[in-house]
């Protein structure tokens, strides 16, 4: 549940100066990890600003199959589809422990009204978004599983100096089945032949990428 509902919106990191002001029209609230800021179909129309921990926005068949749009950590915000009025498009869990800053839709009008500069900052925001989205779209039609898989693993590590690369977050099977559209099992059969390969190595912690992943399977 959340807590702290009349704190500070002073959140640990260092938001840009748009944001801050932005933030100033919040209240800070805390969640635990699998905790649902935003429901798919909801009519809720508050936009939070992460300050702490990192988010998931998906969406839901009606098979319970899920389709990953992105993960958001701190100094990103999310929930800025809620201006058209509009039923909730996607769901928005959090995956890690969070902090943030809910901003209703009134307190996000009243501050575009006051610093119509953060109206840009927004259309960019949402303009980038949609071009992720047209991307993943075209990653869906155009390759097949494992090739969505490659530029998933090579999208989300950073390469360390002896070539290898390593993945920032630890991702389970059915997070990786999200991001790809496809079964977790489809993802255990591919990441277990390519830790059979030596192209990958796991442990409980850390998810590296040993050597170039091959562009067949």
């Amino acid at each position: 549940m959340p807590s702290g509902t009349n704190e500070s919106s002073n959140g640990p990191i260092e938001l840009s100066p748009s944001l801050r002001r932005l933030a100033a029209r919040g209240v800070v609230r805390r969640y635990q990890k699998g905790y649902r800021l935003i429901e798919e179909g909801d009519l809720d129309d508050s936009i939070y600003i992460i300050t702490r921990g990192q988010v998931r926005v998906f969406a839901a068949g009606d098979d319970d199959r899920e389709v990953t749009y992105g993960s958001y950590g701190a100094g990103e915000y999310v929930g800025e589809m809620s201006l058209d009025g509009s039923p909730r498009s996607a769901s928005v869990v959090a995956i890690e422990p969070i902090e943030c800053i809910q901003i209703t839709r009134q307190g996000l009008l009243q501050h575009l009204s006051e610093s119509p500069e953060f109206a840009l900052e927004l259309i960019g925001k949402v303009i980038r978004r949609a071009r992720a989205a047209t991307l993943s779209t075209r990653q869906l039609a155009l390759n097949d599983v494992y090739g969505r898989l490659v530029l998933l693993l090579n999208s989300l590590s950073e390469p360390r100096p002896d070539g290898s690369r390593k993945v920032g977050r630890r991702l389970t099977h059915q997070e990786i089945a999200s991001n790809l559209g496809c079964s977790r099992e489809m993802v255990g059969r591919l990441m277990r032949d390519l830790e059979k390969g030596q192209y990958i190595s796991r442990t409980e912690t850390d998810l590296v990428v040993l050597r170039r992943l091959p562009t067949r399977w």
